[in-house]
């Protein structure tokens, strides 16, 4: 999947593209989960997960309602790199846990390490600028993808975003859809 990931990116040949890769090779991208325990709790579920918001997501741009005159490689970039604030965030810790044999051990889990607490999708957003430039869409797509999972304080704002921008409405829908449909 990594591969398929990378060459995706690399499709949209944005200026500092490859910087951006080089960052991600360098860290645990395509290594890490997805989240603790909601989905994609194992390794390599980061990615997986962010090629299935990828899939979705282009479906529900070129199956839209409306004229959304989204291109492709915004797509992309939306899609793969939503999550990128998850890098270098989830670390592997022990507990104590039976086995099935009833007997004490100890077992891996994921914690989490938060080195950079800027939020979610406005880090996301600011790990990618530090490499390329991304347009007002993709911004917006990129930081209100966590919907109405963000403080109630902001559903107005969240709102306003989702009709200026409606590619950010089917960013979380997707990134939902991947979540809870495929647990990826």
């Amino acid at each position: 999947m990594k591969e398929e990931f990378i060459k995706l990116l690399r499709d949209t040949n944005r200026e500092g593209i490859e910087d951006l890769i080089q960052f991600l090779e360098k860290t645990d991208f395509f290594k890490a989960p997805a989240s603790t325990r909601y989905h994609g709790n194992y390794e390599g579920g980061l990615v997986e997960h962010s090629m299935k918001v990828y899939e979705i997501l282009k479906s529900k741009v070129s199956n839209s309602s409306l004229e959304l005159n989204v291109s492709d490689d915004t797509v992309i970039l939306v899609a793969l790199l939503h999550d990128i604030c998850k890098t270098n965030y989830y670390k592997v810790d022990y507990r104590n846990a039976k086995n099935e044999r009833g007997e004490w051990e100890k077992v891996p889990y994921y914690t989490t390490d938060d080195s950079i607490p800027y939020g979610h999708g406005e880090k996301s957003v600011m790990m990618i600028t530090e490499y390329m430039k991304l347009t007002s869409e993709e911004k917006y797509a990129i930081r209100w993808h966590m919907g109405f999972t963000e403080p109630k304080e902001l559903y107005g704002t969240i709102g306003l975003a989702y009709k200026k921008y409606p590619l950010a409405l089917l960013l979380h829908e997707a990134d939902l859809e991947a979540t809870y449909f495929f647990n990826t």
